[in-house]
């Protein structure tokens, strides 16, 4: 099994910054893709950004793109989302995910291992 803890969620003002942490411990051999996956009130699950273990590729969802920057550090066995000029549209519950997978993936079904999440508010 492959536990994840996210953390770094919170309040933040329109055009600020937050970086999200995720936390793998466990059998983290089955990490091979890691993503962020965000969930508003009354919608479904979004993928975010995904990224695989030798960092060669990554992934996001176009409303994102030029704002928010995946990367991990697999010595610390540590996927992070850095959020810049955040609007009060990226309000959700942003969730952690890992795969033992090679390959991307956007769709939240790929993702055998999930988080608790942390939200993240953005105000206006």
């Amino acid at each position: 099994q492959v536990q994840l803890v996210e953390s770094g969620g919170g309040l933040v003002q329109a055009g600020g910054s937050l970086r999200l942490s995720c936390a793998a411990s466990g059998r983290t051999f089955n990490t091979n893709i890691m993503g962020w996956f965000r969930q508003a009130p009354g919608k479904e699950r979004e993928f975010v950004a995904a990224i695989d273990r030798p960092e060669r590729n990554t992934a996001y969802v176009a409303s994102v793109k030029g704002r928010f920057n995946i990367s991990r550090d697999n010595a610390k066995n540590t996927v992070y989302l850095q959020m810049n000029s955040l609007k009060p549209g990226d309000t959700a519950v942003y969730y952690c995910a890992a795969d033992l997978r090679v390959t991307i993936e956007t769709t939240p079904m790929s993702y055998a291992y999930w988080g608790q999440g942390t939200q993240v508010t953005v105000s206006s």
